[in-house]
């Protein structure tokens, strides 16, 4: 499923899956495809969005209802609480479904090696400049995160 048809819109194909997983009684992808939705709404509503929004909005706020799992997810783990853990990772599941294939910890820091010859970075003092680039060059491809810890790493040796 991860790659939608050019044909489909995000919200299409959240309407189409949806009808399949209340006809397959499947609460766990059902609860996720309507939190997502009602990101779209929430975005075709914004000021200025004149209900439209195109596939950078849609991948960036994808890619916010991902990390906020992330986060839940950790809590939850730390506190023992299983049980909600398992309901973060469904959803993580499917918003997955609908981002770009994510890069790897080595194609990250290739790609931020390369970001860091191409602006002259020597020290840790340009993190920001780094940062910057590496945020808008693998936008939707990596996560902050992990991009700033690879950054810092690689600026530090």
């Amino acid at each position: 499923m991860g790659i939608r048809p050019t044909t489909m819109s995000l919200e299409q194909q959240i309407m189409a899956e949806m009808k399949e997983a209340m006809k397959a009684k499947n609460e766990g992808v059902l609860r996720s495809l309507r939190a997502i939705k009602a990101e779209i709404i929430k975005a075709k509503t914004d000021p200025g969005a004149g209900g439209q929004i195109d596939e950078a909005t849609e991948q960036k706020f994808l890619q916010k209802m991902m990390k906020q799992r992330k986060d839940s997810l950790e809590i939850f783990e730390k506190q023992g609480r299983e049980d909600l853990a398992i309901k973060e990772k469904e959803e993580m599941r499917v918003i997955e479904r609908f981002l770009p294939k994510q890069l790897t910890s080595d194609e990250v820091k290739e790609a931020v090696a390369n970001i860091i010859t191409q602006t002259g970075a020597t020290s840790p003092a340009d993190l920001g400049k780094v940062m910057g680039a590496a945020s808008k060059q693998l936008a939707g491809l990596a996560d902050g995160k992990t991009i700033s810890i690879i950054v810092k790493e690689l600026l530090s040796k």
